[in-house]
């Protein structure tokens, strides 16, 4: 949809990196290395002279220390010049998302005219941080003016003070982890784990199949694994064609070992990973001799009570991005869900096709629509294929484009949830 200037902004292209569970293939890469790489590919496939790229964002939700600012190091790529401005955002598992709407925005306002949007993570490589306490002494000895000062700072330490603090994949507001809640809400919305376990292994078998007749690897840019560079990795190394109902009914409960019904396998799995994708207003693309695969037409971001059911926002931000984008559910011809967990899927959906949830949560009085099974996440999601935190969101949005092109399908859309209670919804369009 074309903003008050007439400009429309184009997605034009998007590659990856393989998604490997953390602590396999990409455990000596860091989430910097990872942004380079697909990045550098996606100039290589596009062919761009690098100079037209006129800002570079990125999504990461557990930064390092060390290289804060993500984007800003992609940006130092010997292909650019380094007068390239980048920065780096955090809208939890919606990053890349909002990287990409970032540039939507900026692109919008004419303040740019191509932007390189993305995200990456590695959850092989988190920060461990020393306590409160280690650090303070170990500052004071750092300030001390003598030997001795040193010595009686570092003496005081006990212990305790050398446990690490690890980062925990937890509400920081309710202390609640992501599977707690997604427990929480499989029990609240009469989930079961029957259910959970049938779309889990959907997600499997469609990614295989995507993974089998080339569409998904055709996005992702192959990786040399280190350290010894003598493997090539091209695929997704969580996506088991393999899986049955038997051997996934078969694993126990992870966050409710007694009553629960969210598993390992019915959950995304922790991994690394980064994704890029080239965005150019509708003018820049001809100008340049792009053929656009998409052109965004509306995005929403909503929020709710952490407290309540923490991965609920998509219900919320889905039906406030078809209303901005002027179409309606049964306009969509893909659907593309990120699938944090099977049970916050489906608690989803049941929130899509309820009468009842619009009218007590929304104030419609009818449903936002009923979800089309053979349109929805065609060739499986997080689950299978993996989910590092900031790379999935712009992940997605190659694959829905891509796929948008090979149906010649009007409209899509993009749905995820993030923590803090947040969801993202963004419709594409083709023509």
């Amino acid at each position: 949809m074309p903003g008050q200037n007439g400009r429309r902004v184009a997605i034009v292209a998007g590659c990856r990196t393989p998604f490997a569970k953390s602590g396999t293939a990409f455990r000596d890469v860091s989430a910097v290395e990872l942004a380079k790489l697909a990045a550098r590919e996606l100039l290589v496939r596009t062919e761009i002279a690098p100079a037209e790229v006129d800002q570079v964002i990125f999504g990461q939700v557990i930064p390092s220390v060390l290289a804060p600012n993500v984007a800003r190091e992609v940006s130092l790529l010997p292909q650019f010049p380094k007068t390239i401005p980048a920065y780096s955002l955090n809208r939890a598992c919606a990053s890349s998302n909002q990287a990409v709407a970032a540039a939507h925005d900026q692109i919008m306002l004419g303040q740019a005219d191509v932007i390189l949007a993305g995200g990456t993570e590695s959850l092989s490589d988190i920060p461990i941080l020393h306590s409160k306490r280690f650090a303070e002494l170990l500052v004071q000895a750092s300030k001390a003016k003598s030997l001795g000062q040193r010595l009686g700072a570092l003496a005081r330490m006990r212990p305790r003070d050398l446990i690490p603090v690890t980062p925990a994949i937890a509400e920081p507001s309710t202390g609640e982890t992501m599977g707690q809640s997604a427990e929480k809400m499989a029990k609240e919305n009469g989930i079961s784990r029957e259910a959970q376990d049938a779309y889990a292994l959907r997600s499997h078998q469609l990614a295989a199949k995507g993974t089998a007749d080339g569409r998904l690897t055709a996005e992702i840019a192959p990786v040399f694994v280190p350290p010894a560079y003598e493997t090539v990795m091209t695929s997704d190394n969580g996506i088991r064609a393999d899986s049955t109902l038997e051997q996934l009914a078969a694993l126990r409960p992870a966050f409710d070992r007694r009553y629960g019904s969210v598993t390992a396998a019915n959950a995304s799995p922790l991994t690394d990973g980064a994704s890029a994708v080239l965005l150019m207003s509708g003018e820049a693309a001809q100008a340049l001799g792009y053929t656009p695969l998409a052109y965004i037409r509306a995005y929403a971001v909503a929020a709710v009570d952490p407290g309540d059911q923490l991965l609920m926002g998509p219900a919320f931000a889905v039906p406030l991005a078809l209303e901005r984008a002027a179409i309606a559910w049964k306009d969509l011809g893909l659907v593309e869900m990120h699938e944090a967990f099977a049970s916050q899927v489906l608690s989803n959906i049941q929130a899509f096709e309820s009468d009842i949830w619009a009218r007590d949560h929304l104030g419609r009085t009818a449903r936002i629509g009923e979800v089309n099974w053979d349109s929805l996440n065609v060739m499986g999601g997080s689950i299978a294929i993996g989910h590092p935190f900031g790379a999935t969101g712009a992940r997605i949005t190659t694959t829905l484009a891509n796929e948008m092109r090979r149906r010649d399908v009007q409209f899509g859309l993009i749905s995820v949830c993030a923590q803090g209670g947040m969801g993202f919804a963004m419709v594409l369009e083709r023509r």
